[in-house]
């Protein structure tokens, strides 16, 4: 069965004008429970991830700011969020949630989070949107309990995964392949294990091209038997902040190439959200929708 976590916790409220689309956290459950993509108990309410896990991956001075509300005036800007006890709190459980749909891919094969993908957290910091980094800790609770040996990140969110780059710099065990905007936030990027960067304007067949050449050859240098998938929908034509051109067919035809791969090389594959920022509404949720829709296809 496929399982995917979700909280009201997840809608957090933000300032009124804020760019992030919390609404989506509301919409999207809803849209796939009336287009009959899943029903009720598809769906689990994740439980907070436990501090030592959270220390496990981020620095220890970090969270001891993080969770007393301690951080300054330019580090709460550089996330983009007000910060308070129940934004904190909202991470912590995103954090849970990606782990334990980790936990259900390895047994079912997939797994998804509504939320998750804040890969712009880095050890000791946050940014854009992400205050812990739910792709580490959920790669480090993998790995540490001895439930897989090698974790394959695809992070296919317009924004480089800089945070995601950082924690892992240094990683045989993990490899880390961000294909982004090149000219797009952030602009100093860090250095994953392999980086594509795209120019402005990339539209299906380009990046689909780059997409499987990419895959393929990353599969020559590693062999990982799980994926962890950020499949942020800020690469549409439509996004504000994404200044790539891509389709609802285009994002539709690279989540399936990403999960048809994951299928094929018997890897289970975790799949976080990431960004959407279009202006209306319905055309993040329905290019998020896209990826459950074909969860439950190839998978159930």
């Amino acid at each position: 069965m496929l399982k995917i976590a979700w909280s009201p916790t997840y809608s957090h409220p933000l300032p009124v004008g804020h760019r992030f689309p919390m609404e989506k956290y509301l919409l999207l459950p809803d849209q796939l429970r009336y287009e009959g993509t899943v029903v009720d108990s598809n769906f689990f309410e994740p439980k907070p991830i436990d501090t030592k896990w959270i220390l496990n991956t981020h620095d220890t001075f970090y969270v001891e700011k993080l969770q007393s509300l301690q951080l300054s005036k330019s580090e709460i800007r550089a996330t983009g969020f007000p910060l308070s006890q129940e934004l904190v709190e909202r991470e912590i459980q995103i954090a849970g949630g990606s782990v334990q749909a980790a936990l259900f891919a390895l047994e079912f094969g997939i797994g998804m989070n509504i939320a998750g993908g804040t890969h712009h957290a880095f050890s000791n910091r946050g940014e854009g949107f992400c205050l812990l980094n739910d792709i580490a800790i959920t790669t480090n609770y993998l790995i540490q309990n001895q439930l897989v040996k090698k974790v394959l990140v695809v992070d296919l969110d317009v924004h480089q995964g800089n945070g995601t780059a950082e924690l892992f710099q240094d990683s045989v065990d993990v490899f880390t392949f961000s294909m982004h905007g090149e000219k797009n936030y952030p602009h100093r990027k860090e250095t994953s294990h392999l980086d594509i960067g795209l120019p402005d304007g990339t539209e299906d067949n380009a990046y689909l091209k780059v997409l499987e050449k990419e895959l393929n050859n990353i599969l020559n240098r590693f062999s990982p038997d799980f994926i962890i998938y950020q499949c942020g929908v800020d690469v549409l034509d439509s996004d504000q902040l994404g200044r790539l051109s891509m389709t609802i067919d285009g994002v539709y035809k690279r989540d399936k190439m990403v999960l048809t791969l994951a299928r094929e090389i018997k890897a289970p594959v975790m799949c976080c959200m990431g960004g959407g920022y279009s202006k209306h509404i319905k055309d993040i949720i329905d290019a998020h929708a896209q990826v459950y829709r074909l969860a439950q296809d190839l998978y159930f």
